[in-house]
């Protein structure tokens, strides 16, 4: 893959490329494996002195798929792609990554496209992660610079997503609010979390969307990544997801999983240089019970 710069500066190839995010492990990538340095056409090393106005052009190899991950094809509700990125809409109940009691994840189904599309690049490189019972808007990086280039914006918590969510609970929800409030882990469990004082530091905004009596429709964003974040801060509060039974919520109306879905993505594109924001609708499940709730509150 082959990405073109102009030098707006009098200094060394790989000072240069270090402002584009270019990283020393990328530099490497080329030297060893097969990739090309150009600079005004000529081949150049990453030493190489620059002088302002300059054409540098890298060219990336190619990145062979892991053998350890299986491809599997399965169809793919793909919302965005180019050279560079793949946005999908998940659905819930699959995992993103493969682990000892999951086989059959996101992870596996995007190799398994990848090389149905006899993509050159075919190493799979999730930016950002949803929990298995979490639907959503689900963004990957098609070449490992894309990624380095996203992951910077990560750092930065330049990368914006909201969540719709449907929680249950008696007491008073303020129509918006922040939760502030650290997040450690369970001492009785390696898998629940908790609020508690010495916990790491988790911030939640979010505003009510619709109420339907004590169910309330809620879009959330997270300003910090905490293990299940969302559902420890509002089961916090008193008003645990509907589906989620390890904290709490109930399992009464029909969602058969935590109701958290991913409903909003933006972030700085940095190869076409401009924001992109997409957004995926409600899933069926949080449709149909929105549906009953709607015509209840009718009579």
């Amino acid at each position: 893959m082959r990405f073109q710069f102009i030098a707006d500066e009098h200094v060394k190839v790989k000072t240069f490329l270090k402002k584009h995010e270019v990283s020393k492990g990328l530099l490497a990538k080329i030297k060893f494996r097969g990739g090309d340095i150009r600079v005004n056409g000529r081949p150049q090393n990453a030493t190489y002195l620059l002088d302002v106005g300059d054409e540098v052009v890298i060219d990336i190899p190619p990145e062979e798929g892991f053998e350890t991950l299986e491809a599997i094809d399965y169809p793919l509700d793909i919302l965005f792609e180019d050279d560079h990125f793949l946005i999908i809409n998940k659905p819930f109940g699959v995992a993103s990554i493969p682990s000892v009691n999951h086989s059959n994840t996101i992870a596996n189904f995007i190799k398994g496209y990848y090389v149905k599309q006899n993509y050159e690049n075919q190493q799979v490189h999730i930016v950002t992660r949803l929990d298995r019972d979490t639907s959503g808007l689900m963004l990957f990086a098609k070449h490992g610079y894309a990624h380095a280039r996203l992951d910077k914006q990560l750092q930065k918590k330049a990368i914006e997503k909201h969540y719709y969510a449907l929680f249950k609970g008696d007491g008073h929800l303020e129509p918006q609010g922040e939760i502030i409030a650290p997040i450690a882990r369970d001492e009785d469990s390696i898998i629940t979390r908790r609020v508690a004082k010495g916990g790491k530091y988790a911030h939640t905004s979010y505003q009510i969307v619709a109420s339907y009596g004590n169910i309330h429709l809620v879009d959330i964003r997270l300003h910090t990544g905490r293990t299940h974040q969302i559902r420890v801060h509002f089961s916090h509060i008193g008003f645990p997801l509907l589906g989620d039974d390890l904290y709490g919520g109930s399992l009464e109306h029909g969602i058969e999983r935590q109701a958290l879905h991913c409903h909003y993505l933006s972030f700085y594109h940095p190869f076409l240089e401009e924001q992109l924001e997409l957004e995926c609708p409600l899933p069926d499940d949080f449709d149909t019970l929105i549906t009953q709730l709607s015509n209840n509150n009718l009579f």
